[in-house]
């Protein structure tokens, strides 16, 4: 499998199977993340658009038939709201300034972003997402596309509203939490794909919410992107120190407290975002 441009190596992957549709061909872009906005490799599919992340253990490979795969990372594609890796091109393009709302732009404008040519791929379904989020003109044949903060506000506040349903199902640790905790973990999950200014900080002020508060909380799991200069033949080792094995004491003594070890690695440090250079 071609992971990027002039490489050819053996990789496995496991991604929704979105071949019920279209030709089965995916393509793997190199797009802006909306967080960070360093490069990040995303694939698209059968007009969906799916986030990359890896895991790898200090040592491991793979059995792949009579073949073995040297590269032991375990590559995993989870389907993304395109509206979310798009926002920051659609904030850029109108180019608002202060109480200026902006302009509007046509489509092969707004998509056309300088060193990342994977957005022109994005063109056939970008439309669907700029209906949810800008507004529109049409002057003869030809649309016009401006981001509407209104309707930003909304579509987020809906993300909210679906995050707020599924955290309590998950397990019964978020099952136990209080609506005020469960908005919070909604937020930084969030919190993930959005900037700080002016995103956060608008969803934040409509719930009544501290911005501070609602982002030091992270996730359970949290996916952060590779280092710029790591490719997808990069590696992400881990070193971590195995927990205290747990001791028996004696009756009427309090049970000493747990040492956390300064060195030992959270659940979320096994996942990375791929990247490419």
């Amino acid at each position: 499998m071609a992971w990027s441009e002039g490489v050819e190596e053996t990789r496995l992957l496991i991604a929704p199977d979105v071949n019920a549709i279209g030709n089965g061909l995916g393509q793997f872009l190199s797009l802006r993340h909306p967080k960070s906005g360093k490069a990040t490799c995303y694939l698209f599919k059968n007009g969906t658009l799916q986030e990359l992340n890896w895991f790898k253990q200090s040592y491991g490979s793979w059995f792949l038939g009579d073949y073995v795969c040297e590269d032991g990372r375990l590559y995993t594609a989870t389907i993304v709201d395109p509206v979310f890796i798009m926002l920051p091109i659609f904030e850029e393009a109108r180019m608002k300034k202060r109480d200026d709302p902006g302009k509007f732009r046509q489509l092969d404008e707004i998509m056309f972003v300088n060193s990342y040519p994977g957005y022109q791929h994005l063109i056939p379904i970008a439309e669907n997402c700029m209906q949810v989020v800008c507004e529109i003109k049409e002057i003869g044949s030809s649309k016009f596309f401006r981001l509407d903060d209104s309707k930003v506000l909304a579509w987020l506040c809906y993300k909210v509203h679906q995050l707020k349903q599924i955290l309590p199902t998950l397990d019964k640790n978020y099952a136990a939490r209080d609506k005020k905790d469960t908005l919070t973990d909604a937020i930084s999950i969030l919190g993930e794909y959005l900037e700080d200014e002016p995103w956060l900080k608008l969803l934040c002020d409509h719930l009544k919410l501290n911005l501070l508060d609602a982002t030091m909380k992270a996730p359970v799991i949290e996916f952060h992107p590779t280092a710029p200069d790591n490719s997808l033949g990069s590696s992400n080792q881990l070193q971590g120190k195995s927990g205290n094995e747990r001791k028996t004491t004696r009756p009427g003594k309090q049970p000493k407290k747990v040492k956390v070890e300064k060195d030992s690695r959270n659940i979320k440090d096994m996942f990375s975002r791929a990247s490419r250079k």
